[in-house]
């Protein structure tokens, strides 16, 4: 997990949110990460993460089982065009190292990974480094 971390804090433009206690972020969310470009250093109010690691389960969205010890989720979105072989197969949602659609958000676009490890970690790193180019177009075109 700290190995995708400070991959993504390398991102040109990256800002990674790891709420802690004491801060504005409600509890939930403790120990979880979110990625947004943001090249100002502040979260953007117009636009979510385009990715996130999880660290637990969070209410509806329990099937990838996160509450043991150790085990942790990251989601990156994708878009709805990468996934149509995935979201056409069945699934364990638990299943660690193993790339699946989002089980509540993989119709909206988004991927996750239980645990990465030797099979999936560069796959994340790729579709991470892809999202945040995705989102630093987002933000030009904006801009422009």
């Amino acid at each position: 997990m700290e190995q995708i971390i400070a991959t993504v804090r390398g991102f040109d433009g990256a800002l990674v949110v790891v709420p802690e206690p004491g801060g504005d972020s409600p509890e939930i969310a403790w120990g979880d990460a979110f990625f947004y470009y943001a090249p100002d250093g502040w979260v953007p109010r117009n636009t979510q993460p385009y990715g996130t690691i999880v660290t637990k389960d969070y209410p509806g969205d329990t099937a990838c089982e996160l509450d043991p010890p150790g085990r942790w989720r990251v989601n990156v979105q994708v878009g709805r065009t990468a996934l149509p072989g995935l979201l056409d197969e069945r699934h364990d949602p638990a299943a660690a190292d193993v790339l699946l659609p989002h089980p509540v958000y993989g119709t909206l676009g988004w991927v996750c990974v239980v645990n990465p490890g030797e099979r999936t970690t560069g796959t994340v790193v790729r579709l991470l480094r892809e999202a945040h180019e995705a989102a630093r177009a987002r933000a030009a075109r904006r801009t422009s």
